[in-house]
């Protein structure tokens, strides 16, 4: 049973995504709080798989929150707002969510965004992926050679990695590189434990900073 806190300042929000939640036999919200800071001591005390964060709160933002939970328990945590500014985006990830979701995003999309993170996969709204991947479009330059901080990565590695910047999923890659899911969730794995990464998300951020991938 994955268990879920979910944070938001609205009630009604929260009764809403409640519903969503407790419908599915495999997910449970154990808690809610409509703040930052209670959020910090209802991840405490019950301990959740997957928080559910909106980013503007009182006493304490969504982005802050993150931060401090990431930094004390194994949780994950799956950003949800209405604001797909840019600033929100990359500050969500670069915070250490598993994802981004838009709260006018179908339901079944919410879901399977809770599953990723609790497997300690990511999923991002597309739009959003597109608005991410866009913010470098200026500031990202062409490497002469693998930036050094990849440098422990394998030929295939760099390939797998290459496919996940285009926000390709597991069987997707294997479909490209002609090989077995299984084995493309091996060199993911390797990626992630060789660059000391949390997540695939974490590892796109690197490639596209680092100028290993380029925007489109």
């Amino acid at each position: 049973m994955i268990k879920v806190l979910v944070v938001d300042d609205q009630q009604l929000v929260r009764a809403g995504f409640r519903v969503i939640l407790d419908t599915e036999p495999d997910l449970t919200v154990v808690g809610e709080a409509s703040d930052g800071v209670t959020a910090l001591q209802q991840n405490r005390d019950l301990q959740p798989d997957v928080v559910l964060m909106d980013i503007r709160m009182p006493a304490m933002d969504g982005l802050e929150a993150t931060r401090r939970i990431l930094a004390s328990s194994p949780a994950r945590v799956v950003i949800l707002t209405t604001f797909d500014a840019d600033e929100y985006v990359y500050g969500a990830l670069q915070a250490g969510a598993s994802g981004f979701m838009l709260k006018d995003a179908p339901p079944g999309q919410l879901l399977a965004a809770v599953r990723a993170a609790a497997a300690g996969n990511a999923l991002i709204d597309a739009s959003v992926t597109k608005r991410f991947i866009a913010h470098f479009t200026k500031a990202v330059r062409p490497p002469d050679s693998t930036p050094g901080v990849l440098s422990t990565l394998t030929g295939r590695e760099l390939d797998v990695l290459r496919l996940l910047t285009e926000g390709l999923s597991n069987s997707e890659v294997a479909d490209r590189l002609v090989v077995e899911e299984t084995t493309v969730k091996t060199h993911v794995s390797r990626i992630l434990m060789k660059l000391g990464l949390r997540d695939r998300v974490q590892a796109v951020i690197l490639a596209y900073e680092t100028g290993f991938a380029q925007p489109r």
